[in-house]
């Protein structure tokens, strides 16, 4: 059985999310990575409901799974990347990025999503290591609490520079929070220098939530196309072959967007001749 590939909206940001739907769909993909955004189904805008149930149509129709990716640069604060996040040191900022997520797990739960992936954050000045542990598990419980109530699985991504950087610091986390899963950017573990992806994937099989691929050289957090990279990408999809995984496998070319018209299908093109070609070697 081939994998279920999905491609990331955040690299087709110069497309409308209905145009960048039917584009991923053309090109063969399984699913889409939603990154909710101000143009990209912004869930603050009002008629919450009635959008949410007409996106999950429009899925049905394109035959596309979903997976809802939280980590649009200014939908939060115009002014600030990122911002706030779990770790703010304000409490309405923890509130506002805790309210975005409850949001996100409500339309997977309409859209029937695998997984709501997100990020820790960076602890701002003035916050310590004992305050953002403090900020990090308040927020992770409040989360976890609404994910469980509308069955949506919530997934941790380790992200290069953050808190939360690597799968260890993860696992950490997932002793105190049993419901927590997952969601592993093969190419961060490259970019932090912690483990092979490969390795990583088959080490943490159990507690896959979602997993996404691209291309990255060592030591270096920059999304890259296949090929322009260290990524021993043929490695990862054998491992996920191992593993048996069977969700949506995401890809993440969030710098291509002014390509999007041709980096969607040469993705997919690539991660099929890829996987061809080890399943080959295999028989």
């Amino acid at each position: 059985m081939n994998l279920k590939f999905a491609f990331n909206t955040n690299g087709t940001a110069n497309h409308r999310l209905t145009d960048a739907l039917g584009l991923i769909a053309d090109a063969g993909y399984d699913g889409v990575a939603l990154t909710l955004d101000h143009h990209h189904f912004d869930p603050f805008e009002p008629d919450f409901e009635r959008r949410a149930e007409q996106l999950a149509a429009k899925l049905d129709r394109l035959r596309l799974g979903l997976v809802i990716e939280t980590g649009a640069r200014f939908l939060l604060n115009p002014t600030k990347k990122h911002s706030p996040t779990l770790l703010s040191p304000f409490p309405e900022g923890r509130k506002k990025r805790v309210e975005f997520l409850k949001l996100a797990i409500d339309l997977a739960a309409v859209c029937r999503a695998e997984a709501v992936s997100f990020w820790s954050g960076v602890p701002r000045p003035g916050v310590s290591t004992e305050q953002a542990n403090q900020y990090l598990r308040q927020g992770l419980a409040q989360v976890l609490e609404h994910s469980e109530k509308r069955s949506v699985c919530a997934a941790l991504e380790p992200e290069p520079g953050m808190f939360v950087e690597t799968v260890a610091d993860y696992k950490k986390l997932k002793a105190e929070f049993p419901d927590l899963k997952l969601a592993l950017d093969t190419g961060h573990c490259l970019a932090s220098e912690e483990c092979e992806p490969e390795t990583a994937v088959k080490e943490m099989r159990a507690e896959l939530g979602t997993v996404t691929v691209e291309d990255m050289k060592r030591g270096v957090h920059e999304h890259l196309f296949f090929g322009e990279g260290e990524m021993n990408i043929e490695g990862i999809l054998a491992a996920l072959h191992e593993i048996d995984f069977q969700k949506l496998v995401c890809v993440e070319l969030s710098r291509h967007s002014h390509c999007a018209d041709k980096i969607v299908a040469a993705a997919i093109e690539y991660l099929r001749q890829t996987e061809n070609h080890f399943q080959r070697i295999r028989r």
